[in-house]
């Protein structure tokens, strides 16, 4: 017998490594949470790997998912077995094409990590409302519900077409599968290669287009014909459950694992049964084992594979002839129907089937990956055994508005004997994550134990909450839920022990790590008592170590991932530490060869510094400890506020009742709550030095954070401030008030960009230095006065002349949850500074919508007459036009102003001083300042006034003031699949500002390749270095002649960043600027503390450059063009690239091709700095109708 062969993955890398095999040509765009497939399809392309035919998969990224589906429809009828990955709204993009490659019955397979549909808010979380929206399309369907079905049924998908010719969406939970690492068997490509049926594979090739042999194909049809030939398929469709089943027995054969169309688990007398696909089948599987070891043996499940073509046959094959009752669990909501769709499915088949003495019940569980438990599958079980069960129903959630909801009882320990399991809490990016994945894999791959990991974030870039969950035990693992009895817990952010309940569900007699800064006693006194007591009631062993420090000695910054790995693996003991040493080592060089050998060597030292941990004493009497006596209990806040953001914030969101979201069941959020979080996550903060100071406000400017900021107090304010203050000399309208740089310690992430650019006193050296936050507890309360009770000056100066009066202005985005050290967002911060009082903003999905909209907290704040941007997100592609409509929307309501405003002029009962105003509205409607100047007396006059047409003025209110329309989008956006959209808005000549921040890769998916990614730079879908030179999206825009377009570096040149975006603010009609903004995808190696210094050097060596094109210019007969960046230094490029990793990793991988990479890469910024030289020698002159028609007849 062929020995068994074990590997340990994900779903999304089980997915691609079957896809590969069937795969000529793969048409990709990126996606949460399928991107890792298309990934791991370009690596093992650019590696060599070889497919079935022995040849490399041929990758090809595209524009958008749109795109791809026409990418894949066209190299399928051109004759190569082509396939794509994709998910949500990426999957709807699809469906066109869908029906086209199904209706012309063309094999091919979508391999889908199933994810939740935007609704009344964006989740990237895994459900089934994607696949369920295609489900008509004429796909075929087939589900997975673990990783080892996604590696044993992928397969299934890929030979079934090729047989049948009809396409196969094959899809498996996003997340909970996709994402889940378990240890599984490998089918290999020589048990796949003798199975495919080479005979229908020649067809396809020999019906592909071609000259040779010419047909026509999408030809259009009449009513005479049309329904006729529609049916001519049906024979197809009507095969392809016994070719799906056939192959599901050869499968079978091969790895021993039993398959159907329908696979039944549970009692052969069952009389209680549950019909479910996905990944909530495995916690059904556990709890059905759990029930008969009690003696309940009259449970089963009905696990679907095929879900379409829904066959009658084999469900009928699967059912027990036993069963009196059914319930049907949907992962799916379709609201208005009367059921959802495999439901209904259901219902239909057994009435077909003439079973309709069975009862059937449905439930919706676990859409956006809400956790499904073995305690909720209990009571799905126990509502079938209520003499009248409820229908309908939802479990996993408390829904007391509409009572759908079961109850749900305590959650009981199931899985294997003698299953080990751990919960580790760390901080994104600080390599929790990746570490828990590679000891996951060490013990997989070096042992005969199973294991699983599993991790759960919030929403937040780097820096924000990470959670991971592993078991390690001696039988195959089906527990595809969250870990909630740990036998070890290691918390990796000292300051979790006081926002999170760390300790729950830790079994007695289990192991707890701390990270720490304390150390015995001093820890000892800082625990929280509820922590303490835990520790003592429950015989918990305590170890803690100071990773922080040791990562700082080593010189790995916050990086304590590797010291806390090795750490876990010696205080476990779950394999020998030898072995464990070794193992982590190799995969230290797996992971991070491409960066580098002093990188290698510095992880190399953490691991052997991972025993440098203590056993904390646990004294008995913290038995008796008050745990409510130490509990600080917020006093600022609403009911909001405390009853639904803090509990989401504290990790509790999902003990939330339906009736919390009372009035904003549209996915309304209010403004401002990130200011309600104060983390107090980072290890080091700035402290400012009042003597060095010399009130720049540069720092301020570039905190990607809003957590540094001038306060400027009068005599009467600067009492409450405990700390240094200095008189201030200029502006003059701030001579004489006291000038105070306050560090918001508890929402600082630490990047340290404020300390890098701070010039200080030249001869006194810097005004800010990074310290320990634990010493700087003053300054939040310093912090809170200051934001509380010193009034913001800004209307004694003009903000918007230079840098320094900017940062004056209170910032109206704040506390994101974007990276520390982000690049992108100090541009939205200046631009909520400068316009935020009446700003409106469409937001792209990306990054910049994650870290600006994110459940619970919005970073977008009002300021003191609760004035602020108003916020929102559309989608991916469409961002632009939902900007666009934002806008018409706002003129239209402003001509009806105009309008009425007019018609009051003949009014009787409004005041002249009211006319007055209205006139002077009319005549400046578009300036911004006068509009606001007028705002509040013109509300005030037509409120005391109170005729009709005032009424009907104040009906309008809203938008005297003239908006600030901003439509933001990142490079995926702006350069891809929304650029139809924005080159369409630009062209319509309307008053918009497009805000581009240029990360020249797909950030938010994790660093994809865009047209905007250079030439030579290695990306996810550029695994060999992107060979094609970036789109100049700048110079396309300035074709119209109308658009003002400005490309811009913060750090290389503040002032001209503050110039552009105020001109393109300013310029009244649309207005394009890009944005350099460095993103941890780069892989700077000075870090992002240095993200600032970053864009400086990208101009001084020609990398980047910084312009402006402003049409208002050529009617003064001026060059519109203006280059604002210095000649570059051309010696520093390379030097440049090096300091990257996206660059440096290409001589590492490809060192024979870097060299003409990086040339080509120069050549590539001196030719486009050679086109601006050219655009700005050009002679403009005002276009003179006379002349040009006396320039045409002399010629």
């Amino acid at each position: 017998m062929k020995e068994k062969k074990f590997m340990t993955c994900d779903g999304n890398a089980a997915a691609a490594h079957i896809a590969y095999m069937f795969t000529e040509v793969a048409a990709i765009y990126p996606i949460t949470p399928s991107s890792p497939m298309a990934e791991n399809v370009d690596e093992w392309a650019a590696a060599g790997r070889k497919n079935m035919f022995g040849e490399t998969v041929m990758v090809q990224e595209m524009q958008s998912e749109g795109g791809a589906a026409g990418a894949v429809h066209g190299a399928l009828n051109a004759g190569a077995l082509t396939t794509t990955f994709t998910a949500s709204q990426g999957l709807l993009l699809m469906i066109p094409n869908m029906y086209k490659i199904a209706g012309e019955l063309i094999p091919t397979v979508f391999h889908v990590s199933a994810r939740t549909l935007a609704s009344h808010v964006l989740c990237i979380f895994g459900d089934h409302q994607d696949v369920m929206a295609c489900r008509q399309t004429g796909f075929a369907m087939l589900a997975e519900g673990s990783v080892q079905e996604v590696m044993d049924l992928a397969g299934v998908a890929h030979l079934s077409t090729i047989k049948s010719r009809v396409p196969f969406l094959n899809f498996f939970d996003g997340f909970r599968t996709s994402h889940e690492y378990q240890k599984i068997e490998v089918v290999d490509m020589e048990d796949l290669r003798p199975l495919v049926d080479m005979e229908a594979l020649q067809e396809f090739r020999e019906r592909a287009l071609s000259p040779m042999h010419p047909v026509m194909k999408g030809m259009a049809e009449n009513p005479d014909v049309f329904f006729t030939h529609r049916e001519s398929c049906n024979t197809y469709y009507d095969a392809v459950a016994d070719i799906v089943s056939d192959y599901m027995d050869k499968i079978s054969e091969i790895t021993g694992r039993k398959y159907r169309p329908f696979n039944y688990y549970g009692a052969a007398d069952a009389e209680n049964i549950i019909i479910c696909m996905g990944s909530a089948c495995e916690a059904i599987r556990e709890v059905i084992d759990y029930e008969a070891a009690k003696g309940n043996n009259k449970l089963g499940m009905i696990n679907v594979h095929l879900y379409r073509p829904f066959s009658l046959k084999y469900l009928k094959e699967a059912l027990p002839a036993s069963v009196k009752r059914i319930c049907v669990l949907d992962r799916t909501k379709e609201p208005g129907a009367n059921g959802e769709p495999l439901y209904l499915d259901v219902k239909d088949a057994l009435d077909e089937l003439g079973l309709n003495n069975i009862l059937v019940v449905g439930g919706r569980y676990g859409l956006g990956s809400n956790d499904t438990t073995p305690a909720q599958m209990l009571a799905v079980y126990e509502n079938l055994a209520l003499p009248c069960p409820k229908n309908h129903f939802t479990v996993g959630i408390n829904d007391d508005v509409t009572f759908t909801s079961l109850p749900v009882g305590e959650e009981i320990a199931m899985g294997g004997k003698g299953m080990f399991q751990a919960k580790f809490y760390g901080l994104g990016a600080d390599g929790t994550v990746g570490a828990n994945k590679n000891s996951v894999k060490i013990i997989g791959d070096t042992t005969d134990k199973y294991c699983q990991a599993y991790f759960s974030y919030d929403s937040k870039k780097s820096g924000g909450f990470t959670c991971s969950h592993l078991r390690f035990g001696d039988e195959p693992i089906h527990s595809t839920y969250l870990v909630t009895t740990p036998n070890f817990v290691a918390c990796h952010v000292q300051a979790y022990l006081h926002m999170y309940d760390v300790t729950r569900g830790l079994q007695k007699g289990g192991t707890f790590l701390l990270n720490t800064i304390w150390e015995g006693e001093e820890l000892a006194k800082n625990l929280p008592n509820k922590v303490k007591k835990y520790f003592a009631d429950n015989n918990i062993k305590v170890y803690y170590i100071n990773a922080t420090k040791i990562a700082q000695e080593i010189g790995l910054g916050n990086r304590t991932n590797t010291i806390l790995q090795s750490a876990f693996f010696r205080i476990t003991g779950v394999i020998p530490v030898e072995k464990a040493v070794e193992e982590m080592k190799h995969f230290i060089v797996k992971s991070y060869g491409k960066k580098g050998e002093d990188v290698v060597n510095k992880n190399y030292a953490a691991v052997d510094r991972g025993g440098e941990y203590h056993l904390l004493n646990i004294d008995p009497a913290w038995s008796n400890l008050d745990i409510n006596a130490d509990v600080v209990k917020p006093t600022d806040g609403d009911d909001f506020i405390n009853n639904v953001v803090r509990p989401i914030n504290g990790q509790d969101g999902d003990l939330l009742p339906v009736s919390a979201f009372k009035g904003i069941e549209d996915g309304t959020w209010p403004s401002g709550t990130a200011k309600y979080e104060k983390r107090g996550v980072s290890a080091f903060v700035p402290v400012w030095n009042a003597d060095n100071c010399i009130e720049c406000n540069k720092c301020a400017y570039v905190c990607p954070h809003a957590c540094i900021r001038p306060f400027v107090a009068d005599d009467e304010e600067v009492k409450g401030i405990n700390g240094a203050t200095r008189e201030m000399k200029a502006p003059a309208a701030l001579k004489g008030m006291h000038f105070r740089m306050q560090v918001g310690v508890m929402d600082c992430l630490g990047c340290g960009n404020c300390v890098d650019v701070c010039p200080g006193n030249p001869k006194l050296g810097k005004a800010l230095t990074m310290v320990p936050l634990e010493g700087q507890e003053a300054e939040a309360a310093n912090w809170n006065y200051c934001v509380e009770n010193v009034k913001s000056k800004q209307h004694l100066v003009d903000i918007q002349s230079n840098v320094k009066n900017s940062q004056f202005a209170t910032p109206l985005f704040e506390f994101s949850g974007a990276c520390s050290g982000c690049g992108e967002t100090p541009y939205l911060k200046l631009i909520s500074q400068l316009f935020g009082d009446r700003e409106i903003a469409a937001n792209a999905t990306g990054c910049t919508s994650i870290y600006s909209g994110s459940v619970p907290s919005t970073p977008y704040t009002t300021n003191e007459k609760g004035h602020g941007p108003a916020w929102s997100n559309s989608l991916f592609e469409d961002f632009c036009e939902y900007g666009l409509g934002m806008q018409i929307a706002h003129r239209k309501m402003r001509e009806r102003l105009a309008s009425l405003m007019t018609k009051a002029q003949e009014c009787t009962c409004c005041s002249d001083e009211l006319k007055a105003m209205f006139k002077e509205w009319l005549e400046n409607q578009q300036s911004a300042e006068v509009t606001k100047r007028l705002y509040e007396p013109m509300v005030a006059a037509m409120e005391a006034c109170g005729c009709d047409t005032c009424k009907e003025i104040l009906k309008y209110k809203d938008h005297i003031v003239k908006r600030s329309q901003w439509i933001i989008g990142g490079d995926g956006a702006s350069y891809d699949i929304g650029y139809g959209g924005l080159d369409h808005v630009i062209a319509s000549g309307e008053d918009v500002n497009i805000l581009v921040l240029d990360t020249e890769v797909y950030s938010n998916t994790g660093g994809q390749a865009s047209k905007s990614t250079p030439l030579g730079a290695i990306a996810k879908f550029a695994a060999m270095g992107k060979r094609v030179r970036k789109k100049d999206l700048g110079m396309i825009a300035t074709t119209y002649g109308y658009v003002y377009v400005a490309q811009i570096a913060m750090g290389a040149d503040q002032a001209q960043t503050l110039k552009a975006i105020r001109e393109a603010e300013a310029y009244p009609g649309p207005s394009l600027i890009i944005a350099y903004a460095p993103c941890i995808n780069h892989g700077l190696k000075a870090g992002m503390g240095k993200s600032q210094a970053e864009e400086a050097k990208a101009v001084e060596c020609g990398y980047w450059h910084l312009w402006r094109y402003n049409p208002e210019l050529e009617n003064e007969g001026k060059n519109p063009f203006s280059l604002d960046s210095k000649e570059p230094q051309w010696d520093k490029f390379e030097d440049y690239l090096k300091g990257e990793v996206r660059f440096a990793s290409v001589m590492k991988q490809y060192p024979t091709e870097a060299a003409d990479l990086f040339r080509a890469a120069r050549d590539n910024a001196q030719w486009r700095y050679r086109s601006y030289q050219r655009m700005l020698q050009t002679t403009w002159q005002p276009f003179n109708e006379e002349s040009e028609d006396k320039s045409t007849q002399s010629k």
